[in-house]
């Protein structure tokens, strides 16, 4: 998902095409909730594909809970509380209708809800491998050159300490992360401001700090107080009104 956000180039089958496609149309209100889609013959026609490859595509999206398919009626776009917000796709399809304040807001409260217990759990498990991990990450974005690095760094210091809390119904969560980055890369990366990337990259260090010294409540409230301080950055540039 960052790294696609990054490059903007993704290289798509017919399937995964016909999928993105209806993907971001659903998502983006082009086909509204209890709607019907176009039946197959139309989409067929539409892309240029085959029956077969139209039926995977729509078995696929049914899977993330987009649709909903039934005989004789035909396929009705789904209620969103049925949609599968910890897919990625279904993510980057958001991410991709426009970001605003409410996505910011509900993505930065899940991620309150399981990333400063998952540091509390790291503190207790990580490993010097994960410590080492981790604080390599934070190097990295201290270091970084570029927009791109940063955030490619900033994702791999929370998919560490992830990892490091050994839970992996936690490393599953990782989807939520990178969104939220992306938002991030898109909207309000601090790189470019010196003042501000250092102190970015200090507080992720100082997560790693209260883990190595096996201090659950620390560790819980660093990350806290970084994933409030991304949230109030893209808030910030969502808000303020554009020349």
């Amino acid at each position: 998902m960052l790294k696609t956000a990054i490059s903007g180039n993704i290289v798509r089958n017919s399937h995964s095409h016909v999928v993105n496609e209806l993907g971001k149309a659903i998502v983006g209100g082009l086909y509204p909730t209890g709607s019907l889609m176009p039946g197959d013959a139309e989409l067929a026609d539409r892309f240029d594909v085959s029956r077969t490859v139209l039926r995977e595509a729509m078995k696929t999206l049914t899977a993330k809970g987009l649709v909903v398919p039934r005989a004789r009626v035909g396929t009705r776009v789904t209620e969103r509380t049925r949609w599968n917000l910890f897919d990625a796709d279904v993510l980057t399809w958001h991410l991709e209708s426009g970001i605003d304040g409410q996505f910011i807001t509900h993505l930065s409260e899940i991620r309150l809800a399981f990333e400063p217990y998952a540091a509390r759990l790291a503190a207790r498990h990580a490993t010097r491998n994960d410590i080492a991990a981790m604080t390599a990450a934070t190097e990295r974005m201290r270091t970084a050159t570029s927009m791109e690095s940063f955030a490619l760094a900033d994702l791999e210091f929370h998919l560490a300490m992830l990892a490091a809390a050994k839970n992996p119904f936690l490393y599953s969560l990782g989807n939520l992360i990178e969104a939220a980055l992306v938002t991030s890369f898109k909207l309000s990366s601090p790189f470019g401001e010196p003042e501000r990337h250092l102190r970015t990259a200090l507080r992720h260090r100082h997560i790693v700090d209260a883990i190595a010294a096996a201090d659950p409540d620390a560790a819980a409230a660093a990350v806290g107080a970084v994933i409030i301080d991304g949230k109030e950055r893209v808030a910030h540039r969502v808000s303020a009104p554009t020349a």
